[in-house]
């Protein structure tokens, strides 16, 4: 071994230990060279067999790595983003392909085609959907099953509904050609930033790409290591093989591309403003002669560093979705928006030291409030996607347990902060159109986008309360009068696009899926979380009541009086178990949902200055008069139908009647004394909690494990694992947790779904730390302020998982917890409880292994913590 490799090797074990911490002390340019100065004294023994992390990979092991390029995109390719951008990252070499999103550009809507008018009827079928209605009711309600087969009368074909697209690629081409070494790539979950290394020769090249919020782009930079040149570098854009239109590409000025095309013809408005920089060097803009349409590339020369910085946009608005702009949701040209946010960039951090460290502050500002340690080692000696290949179910690893966990904070920050929330995918799609649209599922996927953000500490929900009320509200209140001939609230079905795409969608008998107006109710949830661990008075007042009341208001219309039962009690006709196929009565998951709305209605009324007393005593009356949608079956199940039609071997993918259970509260804090006392066929029963719970739990063991004849997604197995969590059960809950890590998450840690398939959907990814956070901390919603908050420490704590510590962790009523563990116990917790609560202080009870270990009152500033147990 020569010297050279003997001090590098002597880097590595000794200098990267305190790498990151080091480079945070220093000015931000010596950081820099830190950096390359050890992947350059690294190199010498680095190369793409090796058995190493790459030299600036976090020392703690939080990220992803690989040895060689990424060759399929939903498996191999890596994700960057800012909310308002997306990227795909194969990690190339003298050739990068970089895969290209902006998050409004959609197929389909009012551009289009300008008669699209959210899949809704017309204002002239009012009255013969009101007779639908009426008759679908009777109908059912005079089944001998309780059942009916369609409910085609009342729904509408789904129009020019579209699709989240692709916008293309970003092309950077190194006039080189090889052969190559000592490649990696990886993806810094610190830090937020992708990077690849190589050498060529004698030469080391490092690429870092990143997107920055604060500056609503993207940036993407090279240099070479040895205080050489660059070899010429090209950007070229391209949409081969998205399915777009072809694009006009030519030079704004001698540095900057200008990027003009449609999504379709006629469609939706896009640009792309790509400018490059190269101190030292020299850029130039070259428009090919004679191209039709016109294209143009950017060429670097000289230079020992390089980077391009691309921003991106398009004439979508969110807010012209109303009658006032006839649902148009046409914006401006988006050519001047980006101009400015080019040059804003251009003379707030003018270097490239300066752009990284915006972003990295703006992003560890989002995601290190709270942190999490599952007493992982970090595994430093084998590539990330060898270590998933290595994978077992129930035998489990905790490092990828907690990098998955980690990964999934990460892409939420990453594509949650921009105008819209995150989708199906994330802001990440290939193509012109992709699996389900990468649209707005609202039976489960949208919500478990968002289940973890609340609790640990993170500031992402504006984008999806924005959305839900310029998008589902304005032509949702349409829907509910035309077809529901409600003059109350607004409603939404089970999917949704960027358009207001509030109509129930035909395809087939497809009530199985768009028969789902309690979509409104669930996001509503959300909405009420959002307060409830926040206290946040103002937005409430402002935005989080006035979406909640309508809501609610919607749905006190929509009630009825079950005449199939004739038991006096209010429930939904018809309705659909997402995705099930009956058409009946009373669905558990409606009336669980609406149950929960109308507590969070009683609870916020006076937050809100609401005056509206009439309105409060209609909840009221009306909750105590609902049916509660808990009822115990047959063999021994939780019904997910009030008729009692389960089907003991039923493994569908949703839970649907266990919502109460997981995310919800109508299961997990059961209430005899309020949901109790149900008249059924003339009996008198009292269900206990006990009962409750056990119910749950054999429908939860018959559902099976997420591999049913349907479907065989990630997101039912991580829904399964929180389930599992909530009745305390460890072994399950860890089983079905490894069981969809095994089965469902690509070698980029992406979820697909189904095993070893190309189709990419975000949920699970989303979805997992929840999943996590509720085998260490509960605190379900309680229906009142008046009941006692019950949080229970650990309550399914794996033995893989015997020590670690959670910090930052927010719960209900504007708490903050720590709690360590060791030896499969706690040793500290500690709660903190916000100045200002607004006036809504409350009993909280802790508890662990089945006991109470502490009680306190949640006065503002109050700090209690406990370490005897």
């Amino acid at each position: 071994m020569d010297f050279f490799q003997v001090l590098a090797n002597c880097v590595r074990s000794s200098f990267l230990l305190g790498f990151t911490t080091l480079r945070r002390t220093l000015p931000y340019p010596v950081q820099v060279f830190l950096k390359h100065l050890l992947i350059v004294l690294s190199v010498v023994t680095y190369d793409s067999s090796s058995r190493f992390a790459p030299p600036a990979f976090p020392s703690s092991g939080n990220g992803l790595w690989y040895t060689t390029p990424g060759t399929i995109w939903a498996q191999d390719f890596l994700p960057i983003g800012n909310g308002y951008l997306g990227a795909m990252l194969p990690g190339g070499t003298s050739h990068e392909v970089t895969q290209l999103n902006i998050e409004s550009l959609w197929s389909g809507g009012p551009f289009q085609d300008s008669s699209y008018n959210g899949g809704n009827h017309f204002p002239s079928q009012q009255t013969q959907m009101a007779e639908h209605m009426q008759n679908i009711r009777e109908t059912i309600f005079s089944s001998s099953t309780g059942t009916i087969d369609n409910i085609d009368r009342i729904m509408t074909p789904s129009g020019a509904y579209g699709s989240y697209a692709s916008a293309g690629y970003l092309l950077a081409t190194l006039d080189s050609t090889g052969p190559f070494s000592e490649y990696a790539r990886w993806l810094d979950l610190n830090e937020a930033v992708s990077h690849t290394t190589w050498s060529d020769g004698s030469s080391t090249f490092l690429r870092e790409s990143f997107c920055s919020h604060p500056l609503q782009g993207c940036v993407q930079y090279l240099n070479i290591t040895d205080s050489g040149v660059l070899p010429a570098l090209t950007y070229a854009y391209t949409v081969a093989e998205t399915g777009l239109p072809a694009p006009n590409v030519t030079c704004l000025d001698d540095a900057t591309l200008i990027i003009r095309n449609y999504v379709s013809i006629p469609g939706m408005l896009y640009e792309i403003l790509a400018q490059a920089q190269a101190p030292g060097g020299f850029v130039s803009c070259s428009e090919v002669p004679g191209s039709n349409p016109p294209n143009a590339t950017l060429t670097v020369t000289g230079a020992s560093e390089a980077w391009i910085s691309w921003f991106g946009g398009t004439n979508y608005d969110m807010t012209a979705g109303n009658t006032a702009a006839n649902y148009s949701f046409q914006g401006p040209d988006p050519h001047n928006s980006l101009a400015a946010l080019l040059s804003s960039a251009n003379m707030r951090a003018p270097s490239y030291a300066e752009l990284l460290d915006e972003h990295i502050k703006d992003y560890t500002s989002i995601v290190t409030p709270f942190s999490l340690d599952l007493g992982q080692t970090p595994d430093l000696n084998t590539p990330t996607n060898q270590i998933l290949a290595e994978y077992q179910a129930s035998v489990g690893n905790p490092y990828l347990e907690w990098v998955l966990f980690n990964y999934g904070r990460y892409l939420l920050a990453s594509s949650a902060r921009g105008i819209l929330p995150a989708n199906l995918q994330g802001k990440w799609a290939e193509g012109y159109s992709n699996p389900w649209g990468a649209d707005y599922h609202s039976n489960i996927n949208i919500q478990m986008n968002y289940w973890s953000a609340e609790m640990s500490n993170m500031d992402v929900t504006k984008s999806l309360f924005d959305y839900i009320q310029n998008t589902w509200g304005p032509r949702g209140a349409y829907t509910a009068q035309v077809l529901y001939n409600i003059s109350e609230g607004f409603v939404t079905h089970g999917e949704m696009n960027i358009f207001g795409h509030t109509g129930m969608k035909l395809g087939g008998n497809s009530a199985q899926w768009a028969n789902y107006p309690e979509s409104n109710a669930w996001m509503m949830i959300h909405v009420w979380d959002h307060f409830d661990y926040t206290n946040d008075v103002d937005w409430w007042k402002t935005q989080g009541w006035p979406l909640v009341k309508s809501v609610a208001s919607f749905h006190l219309e929509k009630l009825v009086e079950d005449l199939y039962f004739n038991d006096l009690t209010l429930v939904t006709v018809p309705c659909n178990s997402p995705e099930q196929v009956p058409i009946t009565l009373g669905c558990s998951h409606a009336q669980q949902l609406i149950w929960q709305l109308f507590n969070a209605i009683e609870q916020g009324y006076e937050a809100a200055g609401d005056t509206d007393t009439a309105f409060l005593d209609a909840v009221v009356s009306k909750r105590v008069q609902m049916d509660k949608g808990l009822r115990i079956g047959s063999w021994g199940q939780l019904q997910e139908w009030k008729v009692d039609m389960d089907v003991i071997h039923d493994t569908h993918r949703h839970l649907s009647h266990l919502i109460g259970l997981y995310p919800g509260y109508a299961i997990a804090s059961y209430s005899p004394s309020l949901q109790g006392d149900l008249i059924i066929n003339g009996t008198f029963m009292n269900y206990t909690k006990e009962d409750i719970l056990n119910a749950a739990a054999i429908s939860l063991t018959y559902r099976g494990m997420g591999t049913g004849d349907d479907a065989d997604a990630g997101w039912e197995k991580i829904w399964r694992a929180a389930a599992w969590a909530q009745l305390a059960n460890e072994t399950e809950f860890y089983k079905g947790l490894t069981y969809a890590i095994e089965r469902n998450f690509a070698p980029n840690l992406f979820s697909l779904y189904t095993a070893g398939s190309t189709i990419f959907q975000i949920d699970a990814n989303l979805g997992y730390p929840a999943a996590v956070l509720n085998a260490l901390l509960q605190a379900p919603d309680v229906a009142n302020i008046g009941i006692p908050l019950q949080v229970t420490l650990l309550p399914a704590l794996p033995p893989a998982w015997s020590s670690g510590e959670m910090r930052g962790a927010r719960i209900r009523g504007g708490i903050t917890v720590d709690l360590a563990w060791n030896a499969g116990k706690p040793t500290t917790v500690t709660f903190i409880i916000d100045r200002d609560l607004a006036g809504r202080e409350r009993d909280v009870v802790v508890n662990y292994g089945g006991k109470v270990v502490t009680q306190f009152r949640s006065n503002g500033g109050y700090i209690q913590t406990i370490s005897s147990f």
